[in-house]
């Protein structure tokens, strides 16, 4: 019978953290593609001309935002999951 650990932020020291990273920034990529897409597909729709500079640059600023806030929320999982942040007890000036 497996009892599981008194705390449960304690992980088995084998565990790969990056592949879940890595996994959460591949539906972060699916999900900004996706995200902007429909935002061009709705710039379109609306009637406003085609400029392809505005259509380079609002596709490009959506998806490096949402690749970017995906990234730094994966890397506080990472942290906490790996333990670095239980090492932290006290911080003083």
């Amino acid at each position: 019978m497996n009892v599981a650990p008194e705390s449960s932020s304690q992980h088995p020291p084998g565990a790969d953290h990056w592949r879940r990273f890595r996994r959460l920034m591949l539906v972060t990529t699916i999900v900004a593609i996706v995200t902007a897409g429909l935002a061009i597909w709705q710039m379109l729709a609306s009637g406003a001309p085609p400029r392809l500079h505005f259509i380079i640059a609002m596709g490009g600023g959506i998806f490096i935002a949402l690749l970017l806030a995906g990234a730094l929320m994966g890397l506080v999982f990472v942290s906490n999951r790996s333990g670095h942040d239980d090492s932290i007890t006290e911080f003083e000036l």
